[in-house]
């Protein structure tokens, strides 16, 4: 393990290089690349050059875990954030039902969506942000600054990132893609609740030239500059640190503490811990502690079933209702099923 501390470099099809040096999962750690592979990147691309890095699952774990946890540790300040999402992922978080893998889709998925069914899944990823960056902002109308997704001191620097997507089926790509009225509904909701811009992205199908305008679009909101910061001090009560998790990103009413819960935040406490950061261990499926949840809940009660101490790593990790900290993998990993073709040098079996 002694040659683990070093990131692997990488590259990605196109030849832009990657490192590779990352945790566990954000629904059960901090879900991120490492401190070490960032501040290399940073000083290989230089003053100009910039460097992306992946935040775990989503707003609620990921990025919250990337701002509170990693950006402490770092000291490093992020110019940017790229909320990357898809016309299906906010279908089936808007409310639509469930979907099996080798299942056809049902019908919600393949016929044109309604605004209402988008507009809280856009507008609920946006408003964490506002909690951590700062800028000035491209649009804000009444609604979305009476809802609370934007203060009058404080706007955003915010980049959507809509990946258009068509469904890869062995080596033939499927015809059908989202429509165009959903695209630009996404895009408008996005801008409506407070993104500095929104931009339809194709690399998945085109590779890095589908991806053109977000790069420029990332360039122009880092540029604009931004005013970090923390969602809470560490200096609180591990509870109130808790508590604000929960209401803020999650929108829960409250937390709800089982007796072990509170025993261990007593004894971590009293042992000295209580200013650690705090990493909670939750379900990425839902905004709330139950994966089958969809949309925006409100009004709830966020149940802290137990709360353990990751104390090397440097933060308190509380379990969130059922959630197992124990990662759910294949019986068979997939990399046994990889391999280059050396006549074409294509690599087979990635999808």
């Amino acid at each position: 393990m002694k040659d683990a501390i070093k990131p692997n470099l990488m590259q990605t099809l196109e030849g832009t290089p990657v490192f590779v040096h990352a945790g566990p999962f954000a629904n059960i750690a901090h879900g991120n690349s490492s401190v070490l592979a960032d501040k290399i990147a940073l000083k290989l691309v230089g003053e100009e050059g910039f460097v992306v890095t992946e935040a775990g699952f989503g707003a609620d774990i990921g990025m919250e875990k990337f701002f509170n946890i990693k950006c402490r540790a770092s000291g490093l300040v992020p110019n940017a954030v790229v909320l990357v999402a898809t016309v299906r992922a906010l279908k089936m978080h808007g409310g639509g039902p469930g979907v099996t893998a080798g299942v056809p889709l049902k019908k919600e998925y393949t016929e044109e969506v309604r605004a209402g069914v988008l507009k809280a899944s856009v507008q609920n990823h946006i408003n964490p942000v506002n909690h951590w960056l700062a800028v000035e902002c491209q649009s804000v109308n009444e609604s979305s600054a009476s809802s609370g997704l934007l203060e009058k001191t404080v706007s955003l620097s915010l980049k959507t990132s809509l990946n258009e997507y068509r469904c890869k089926t062995t080596n033939v790509f499927i015809t059908r893609t989202d429509t165009r009225a959903e695209i630009d509904l996404v895009c408008e909701l996005a801008k409506r609740a407070g993104a500095f811009d929104a931009v339809p992205c194709y690399h998945w199908s085109i590779g890095g030239k589908g991806s053109v305008e977000l790069a420029r679009a990332v360039r122009d909101a880092a540029n604009k500059g931004s005013r970090f910061r923390f969602l809470y001090d560490v200096q609180l009560p591990i509870v109130e640190k808790i508590r604000t998790i929960a209401q803020a990103v999650y929108g829960a009413r409250d937390i709800e503490l089982s007796p072990e819960a509170q025993s261990k935040i007593d004894r971590y406490t009293q042992q000295g811990f209580g200013n650690l950061p705090i990493c909670m261990a939750k379900t990425h499926l839902s905004l709330s502690h139950q994966p089958d949840k969809k949309g925006v809940p409100r009004d709830f009660i966020l149940p802290i079933s137990d709360v353990r101490a990751s104390i090397g790593a440097g933060f308190i990790y509380p379990l969130v209702g059922t959630m197992s900290t124990m990662p759910g993998l294949p019986t068979r990993p997939c990399f046994y099923d990889i391999d280059l073709d050396t006549e074409t040098e294509q690599v087979k079996g990635l999808f």
